[in-house]
């Protein structure tokens, strides 16, 4: 099997774990969806669902936002850690987008990661949750299981994108919705230890596609060197 072929499985195995899959950060807009990804960075979506209500209460839209009070937001989100950053990513965030884009989130990666504290990561998220868009959010859970199964061979969060598109056609990539939304089903399979996977479907998938092929691999090499296994 190809490395595609077990890709568009994985994604097919995910669609039916994982039928209704929604991305766990809540938000009722694209700004604040661009919000709550920005203070998700180096904390958990739980946290940031904790934090996000009162926030949004205070400052319900693009422009509230861009007059906020910098010391308000930082108490609104000090228990989000690095909130002296946060609150003036996301306050310089509301003006630029109020003044360049009219107060509404570009449509490309390239102008979302010119916004303050905008990576990949995020504008992956928008590009496919907002506009529906090829996307891939290359977190440390999707980088874990896809190499894992063998799909990369990279830590590094740009290349693990890039190679996930090139496996997956647009097209799937834009509807599946599974791997531009990675807090539903890849926080499913990992946790702080090495690999903790809680759907039998998915510990098959990875037994199939990695421990059998690498057990293979060894016992063909055993037998040549050895020649009696």
């Amino acid at each position: 099997m190809t490395k595609k072929q077990r890709a568009l499985a994985a994604v097919e195995a995910l669609k039916a774990e994982y039928p209704d899959a929604l991305c766990s950060l809540d938000s009722r807009n694209p700004f604040e969806l661009l919000v709550a990804t920005i203070l998700s960075a180096q904390c958990t979506d739980a946290r940031v669902n904790l934090i996000t209500p009162d926030l949004f209460a205070a400052y319900p839209s693009i422009e509230a936002m861009a007059k906020a009070d910098i010391g308000d937001v930082e108490d609104l989100i000090h228990s989000c850690g690095f909130y002296h950053s946060k609150a003036q990513y996301i306050t310089e965030t509301a003006k630029i987008l109020l003044k360049e884009y009219g107060g509404v989130l570009p449509p490309s990666i390239e102008e979302l990661t010119k916004l303050p504290g905008v990576g990949r990561k995020t504008a992956n998220i928008i590009m496919g949750d907002v506009y529906g868009q090829p996307a891939v959010v290359a977190d440390t859970h999707l980088i874990r299981i896809t190499n894992l199964l063998g799909l990369v061979d990279t830590k590094d969060p740009y290349k693990v994108e890039m190679e996930l598109k090139a496996l997956l056609p647009p097209l799937r990539l834009a509807r599946s919705s599974r791997l531009h939304r990675p807090p539903t089903q890849m926080q499913a399979l990992c946790d702080e230890r090495f690999l903790p996977i809680r759907s039998l479907r998915l510990r098959i998938l990875i037994v199939f596609f990695f421990i059998q092929p690498v057990y293979l691999l060894f016992h063909g090499l055993c037998g040549k060197l050895c020649g009696k296994c």
